[in-house]
């Protein structure tokens, strides 16, 4: 008899680089491999639900568990993929928690990229990319989500605005000055676009006045208080969802 292998939550969802399809045999990494044999107490037999953000999900055996590693072989797609909404998140890094915490509830809420972006008052120095991505495949893992968020490269904010390309939209979350909401500005956007917001002390008056003279960034505010850097980032992603974009 077979069983699925389950943990707090539901079944066991996995990300992998690899390709999925039918009857392909699939060798999880290290880490992987050890979080199956010796957290879960997975056996040869049991089921784990694979995803690579191309090929749907995938309902997998496991064939070999040893020594030597997991190895799974694909039985059945369960979710077929769909195109994730195009949505990029641009965001001043915080403090290690908070940032850890924004990058799981963004990639939840459906980004399909994360750029930290250093700005004038940004307090962080570093951003550790790789922890980020671990947090962003985690989180995807978790909630079902069949792809998981890019991380790129922290930039200062001139260069991010320099690279950024002109057809994406970008709503810049202004804390001040005659800004539309959000909610009204982003209504019925069709196409790519993206939410730039800043650090713990807000955007300093010349970044300010240089992303507003650009004809890609629309100003936005997100209602009439100051919010924390890392609610104002997820406040914009949820308000963005339910208003703009297809979120099947």
């Amino acid at each position: 008899m077979t069983e699925d292998v389950t943990e707090a939550g539901g079944k066991t969802r996995l990300y992998v680089a690899g390709d999925l399809g039918a009857n392909m045999a699939v060798t999880l990494g290290e880490g992987q491999s050890h979080y199956l044999l010796h957290v879960l107490r997975a056996l040869a037999g049991n089921r784990v639900l694979l995803f690579n953000g191309r090929d749907g999900e995938w309902l997998t055996e496991i064939t070999q568990a040893s020594k030597r590693g997991v190895t799974v072989n694909c039985l059945k797609q369960t979710e077929a993929q769909i195109p994730a909404p195009d949505i990029w998140l641009a965001f001043a890094p915080v403090k290690r928690t908070p940032s850890d915490y924004l990058v799981q509830k963004a990639t939840e809420l459906g980004a399909s990229a994360l750029l930290p972006v250093f700005t004038r008052r940004t307090i962080v120095s570093r951003v550790n990319e790789e922890r980020l991505a671990a947090n962003a495949i985690e989180a995807a893992e978790q909630s079902a989500r069949l792809s998981v968020p890019q991380i790129r490269a922290c930039l200062p904010l001139d260069k991010l605005i320099a690279g950024w390309p002109r057809e994406r939209r970008l709503f810049f979350c202004d804390e001040g000055g005659d800004a539309k909401p959000l909610s009204a500005a982003a209504r019925g956007t069709s196409g790519p676009a993206g939410i730039l917001t800043g650090p713990e002390g807000g955007f300093d008056p010349s970044e300010r006045e240089m992303l507003r003279a650009l004809p890609f960034v629309t100003p936005v505010t997100l209602g009439p208080r100051i919010l924390r850097a890392d609610t104002a980032a997820l406040a914009a992603l949820a308000i963005w969802q339910s208003v703009a974009g297809d979120w099947s």
